[in-house]
């Protein structure tokens, strides 16, 4: 008897962590639905078949990355050039990892290393905002439902917007494709508002890429090269700040 009750008791834990869980993922879940939408109908653009469009969400499940190889696929950029620039573009989330994992310090170890798996620009900053949980029993359950909610509707938004792709206006399709560049800005503007030298790393790495285009060098590598020089100079420009400061 006593131990049913005890299952039960456990069985509701659980239960009540994975309700929180997706509840906290709700919101990333709304961003995300629109953004995997739009890199779907733009991948069906490219010529990427519905069952590609849905695996890269599946194996890389990373926006920026993903919108970034759409560009270059459509752009004729050779495979090992994509795979630098993604793996340079992707390199945060190693970062992302080690931190996360250290924060998670009473979850055991072969539970952080697949929730490391489910981590974004997003499911980090929230799991970062729902710091008590990894210290409640069955904390990684909230962390997995968190990461989950967030992971199926990017993945089910990317088919989705595949499968319009098919079917939607050409005008219409082709006009989606700022939202490439409005992702970005986004993701930029309130970053130089905070920092007037985020601004130039921007603007520097835009030049390296235009000049290392003009040089007859192809998109591809001229990402990488820009990507890899304003990083550089990024550790140069944040740190004189700090020093300043």
């Amino acid at each position: 008897m006593e131990s049913q009750v005890l299952q039960h008791k456990e069985q509701s834990g659980r239960r009540s962590m994975i309700r929180r869980g997706i509840m906290a993922g709700l919101p990333i879940m709304l961003g995300y639905l629109p953004v995997a939408l739009t890199y779907g109908v733009l991948a069906s653009q490219t010529g990427m078949t519905i069952s590609e469009i849905t695996w890269m969400s599946v194996l890389v499940f990373a926006g920026a990355a993903q919108f970034l190889a759409v560009g270059m696929i459509a752009a004729g950029t050779g495979l090992i050039e994509m795979i630098i620039a993604t793996f340079v573009l992707n390199f945060r989330h190693f970062v992302m990892s080690l931190s996360f994992v250290n924060r998670l310090r009473s979850i055991a170890f072969r539970a952080k290393l697949p929730l490391t798996l489910g981590l974004t620009d997003e499911t980090f900053t929230v799991s970062a905002l729902y710091r008590k949980e990894a210290k409640e029993e069955f904390g990684s359950y909230f962390y997995a439902s968190l990461m989950l909610t967030a992971y199926l509707s990017w993945v089910g938004g990317s088919l989705v917007g595949g499968l319009l792709g098919d079917v939607m206006p050409e005008s219409l399709s082709e006009s989606m494709g700022v939202a490439l560049y409005a992702m970005f800005i986004g993701l930029l503007i309130p970053s130089v508002k905070g920092n007037w030298r985020i601004a130039c790393i921007a603007l520097l790495a835009m030049g390296v890429n235009v000049l290392c285009q003009s040089f007859g060098l192809n998109q591809g590598w001229s990402i990488v090269v820009g990507t890899l020089i304003g990083g550089a100079s990024g550790i140069w420009l944040l740190d004189s700040e700090e020093e300043k400061a």
